[in-house]
């Protein structure tokens, strides 16, 4: 697939600035296109980015640690693929390690690469997820995500304080209902998901 360059993106918004009544070459609207295209390149950064090759430096110096590593409440922002409107809200994350760990930020930018694509949230719970237990090869994966979704509550049903919870369970998460429960009451016990058992 080609992109299309700058001028034809900015075009693009011209028409949409048209199509929905307005004048694109009013005052207030003529340094609209630049920054609708330069929000598009922030908001949509994860097509430029590879997932796998951030988890590729890992640390075998771990002391024998095998317990479960779990970060929190990571901020998620991504654009549903429907209606290309914000979905808003906070990832957990947490894996079993095998012999190896990874720097507690790539767990967040992976977060970010997926999310920063058109999405639909149980996508991203799965490709976070799946990624992680690629690359690292731990004996488990658990990727919980709560957000609200803007396609909801802006436009169509207009329901307002909804959140949608997905997770993604491989390995031992999966397998060991203990190790699954561990989880989700240290991402409870931070202000996370409550109640869910399975």
């Amino acid at each position: 697939m080609q992109r299309p360059d700058r001028a034809e993106a900015e075009e693009a918004v011209r028409t949409l600035i048209r199509w929905a009544g307005d004048d694109p070459t009013r005052e207030g609207l003529l340094g609209t296109p630049d920054r609708v295209v330069r929000s598009y390149e922030e908001f949509f950064g994860g097509y430029d980015e590879d997932p796998v090759g951030m988890l590729e430096r890992t640390f075998e110096e771990i002391e024998g640690y095998d317990e479960m590593v779990v970060l929190r409440d990571i901020r998620l922002e991504s654009h549903c693929e429907h209606h290309m409107v914000p979905i808003i809200g906070k990832a957990h994350v947490a894996y079993l390690p095998g012999k190896r760990v990874v720097g507690i930020s790539k767990l967040a930018r992976v977060v970010e690469v997926y999310a920063k694509r058109l999405q639909i949230q149980e996508k991203l719970t799965a490709q976070v997820a799946n990624t992680l237990q690629a690359v690292l090869q731990p004996r488990g994966v658990a990727v919980v995500m709560e957000a609200a979704h803007q396609c909801m509550t802006t436009r169509g049903v207009h329901k307002h304080g909804v959140t949608m919870v997905t997770s993604r369970m491989l390995g031992a998460f999966r397998d060991d209902p203990r190790t699954r429960q561990e989880f989700l009451s240290m991402i409870a016990s931070g202000g996370g998901v409550r109640g869910m058992d399975d």
